[in-house]
């Protein structure tokens, strides 16, 4: 749907915090080209989900773009389906909703008030919104066609049997709503859906589902590119100057190398970061620096072995 001028400036604000090198931009590029979906790999908390408000934003941006710079979103479980990318049947409240009208002899409740349209199917649904389809489904259509980035993050959690039920959905950008007697929605030729899909490598993805996708693997930054990140995330107001930001790094890039289970990511460093300053940390000498980054070392270290070894770094 179309964002109000206030989302449009948060939204601008957060993505041009990310920051985004020429490989990554080349493989979103790539798959938004081909019309097929990125899939990104690489540790926990190094911006994979974050790209899709980056990506989403720079393509609203061109020039005769119909792409809204929302994300449609879909957080995947253990027990998805492929149903729950298109949309989901509320079959409980239905059925409680039609005993009670029932009882009251009231008219029936119509299907389509339990029916909402999530991620993906709200992007097929939007770039070709027909005001036919609304007696099908309660999600609102916008008043016009729009391209849309959908997000599908951690799609590696999901039942093996959800990548391979969407192959067919993915390739025509197409489905169907079986409790409405399978009632077809379809993409306009017209629009376009970027799909970027994230995964942390727990398990193996299959092969028919890999053909069908562009790869591109996170690797963790360098440290110009973590300062980068850093400086970008803070922001303007930040009293860290650069050599106490590398000083940082240094001391993150040490705790990476000595963690056993579990190395710290972006997204810890810059908790830690942000607590450092909390707790006075430049205001106090190097003795006291010390000692308070080993007392907020919780922020980083996530499992008792990684403790006992980091905490021996800092005696």
């Amino acid at each position: 749907m179309s964002s109000t001028a206030e989302q449009l400036k948060e939204l601008e604000a957060k993505a041009k915090k990310y920051i985004i090198h020429e490989a990554l931009q080349n493989a979103y590029e790539v798959a938004v080209a081909l019309g097929q979906p990125l899939l990104l790999t690489g540790e926990p908390g190094t911006g994979k989900t974050l790209l899709a408000s980056r990506v989403a934003y720079d393509l609203s941006q061109q020039e005769g773009s119909q792409f809204d710079p929302m994300v449609l979103e879909f957080n995947t479980k253990t027990t998805s389906t492929a149903r729950d990318l298109f949309y989901t049947y509320d079959a409980i409240s239905h059925f409680q909703t039609a005993n009670i009208r029932r009882q009251s002899n009231e008219a029936s409740p119509e299907t389509a008030d339990f029916i909402e349209l999530q991620a993906l199917g709200k992007a097929i649904a939007f770039s070709n919104p027909k005001a036919s389809d609304q007696a099908f489904f309660s999600t609102k259509l916008p008043d016009q066609a729009q391209s849309s980035v959908v997000l599908i993050d951690e799609i590696d959690k999901a039942p093996r049997d959800f990548t391979n039920d969407i192959l067919m959905e993915i390739d025509k950008f197409s489905f169907g709503i079986k409790e409405q007697n399978s009632y077809q929605l379809h993409k306009s030729p017209e629009q376009q859906i970027a799909v970027i899909m994230t995964s942390n490598s727990e398990k193996n993805l299959p092969d028919a589902f890999l053909r069908r996708c562009v790869f591109y693997h996170i690797p963790f930054p360098s440290d110009d590119i973590l300062a980068k990140i850093v400086k970008s995330q803070l922001g303007e107001g930040s009293k860290y100057t650069d050599d106490a930001l590398d000083a940082i790094i240094a001391t993150f890039n040490e705790v990476r190398e000595n963690a056993v289970r579990k190395k710290p990511a972006t997204a810890e460093l810059l908790s830690w970061i942000r607590i450092l300053e909390l707790r006075d940390y430049l205001e106090a000498d190097e003795k006291a620096k010390r000692k308070i980054m080993k007392q907020n070392l919780s922020v980083l270290v996530k499992t008792q072995e990684d403790w006992k070894v980091i905490h021996r770094m800092f005696d």
